[in-house]
C-alpha cells in the first residue's frame, strides 16, 4: 500500500503541530500513512521558505496544482477564530479532498460522529453520541461526554471539557482549559476564554470568560476584520 499526500492549508502553529504529529494520526483506508507534500500559507513571507523542515509550497490557492491530495485547514487563531470556514469557502474543494486527521491515541467509539476536514489531537476522548461537525478541530487532552454536539468549525483549545449534552455552535471557540456545564449551548461564532466555567448558555458571537463565565463584549464585526485581512491563511 502507498502514502496519502496530504497538503495543510495554514502554517502557523496549530498547522506546525499537526505536521509534527502526522506520523501518529491514524492511516486514511487503504493507506500506508500520510505524506505530507507542504504547507499553503497566504503570507508573502512565508512563501517558498521551510518551516520546521516542511516546504511552503505557496498561497491557498495553490492547492490545485495537487488535485489527488487531501487537504486540511489548519487556520483559526484566538484573534481570527471564525478564519477556518472562510477559507474553506474560498477553496471550493469537493467534500472528498478534504482529509479527516484522527490521533492514534484519540478515542472515538463506532457510536459517535466525525466530519472532513476535522483534526482529533492527541488523547481526544468522544464518549459516545458525539457529532464532531466539519472542519472542527479538538487540540490535545479534550473530553466530548454523551451526546455533546460540536458544530462545523468550531474550535476547542487543550483540555476543555464538555459535560454531557453540550452544543457547541459553528466557528465557536473555547479556549484552553475552558469547562461547560451539562445541556449548555455556546453560540456560534462565541469566544469561551481559557480556564473558563460555563453554567449558563452563552449567545452567538459574544466572548465570555471567568468563573463562572459571563460576557465581556461583542465578538469582533465580521465585515471590519475582512476588510483587515482577517480571514487570511496566516492569521493562526
Amino acid at each position: 500500500m502507498s502514502f496519502r499526500d496530504l497538503l495543510l492549508v495554514g502554517a502557523g502553529g496549530f498547522a506546525r503541530e499537526v505536521a509534527a504529529a502526522l506520523p501518529d494520526f491514524r492511516s486514511p483506508r487503504g493507506s500506508s500513512g500520510w505524506r505530507l507534500l507542504g504547507f499553503l500559507d497566504d503570507d508573502p513571507a512565508r512563501q517558498d521558505t521551510e518551516v520546521d523542515g516542511v516546504p511552503v509550497l505557496g498561497g491557498a490557492d495553490v492547492v490545485h496544482k495537487w488535485p489527488d491530495a487531501l487537504v486540511v485547514v489548519c487556520t483559526g487563531s484566538p484573534t481570527h477564530w471564525w478564519s477556518r470556514s472562510r477559507v474553506v469557502a474560498r477553496l471550493g474543494l469537493p467534500a472528498e479532498r478534504w482529509a479527516t486527521l484522527v490521533h492514534a491515541s484519540a478515542v472515538v467509539p463506532r457510536t459517535c460522529e466525525v466530519g472532513p476536514g476535522v483534526v482529533l489531537m492527541a488523547q481526544t476522548v468522544l464518549t459516545t453520541g458525539v457529532r464532531v461537525g466539519a472542519h472542527a478541530h479538538t487540540m490535545p487532552q479534550v473530553v466530548l461526554t454523551h451526546d455533546d454536539d460540536v458544530g462545523e468549525f468550531a474550535t476547542l483549545a487543550a483540555g476543555v471539557r464538555l459535560a454531557g449534552g453540550v452544543s457547541v455552535g459553528r466557528e465557536a471557540y473555547l479556549g484552553a482549559g475552558a469547562l461547560v456545564r451539562e445541556h449548555r449551548v455556546i453560540g456560534a461564532r462565541s469566544l469561551v476564554g481559557m480556564g473558563s466555567v460555563v453554567t449558563r448558555d452563552v449567545p452567538p458571537a459574544e466572548v465570555w470568560a471567568g468563573v463562572p463565565a459571563r460576557r465581556l463584549r461583542a465578538a469582533p464585526d465580521l465585515a471590519e476584520s475582512e476588510r483587515r485581512g482577517g480571514g487570511d491563511t496566516h492569521e493562526c
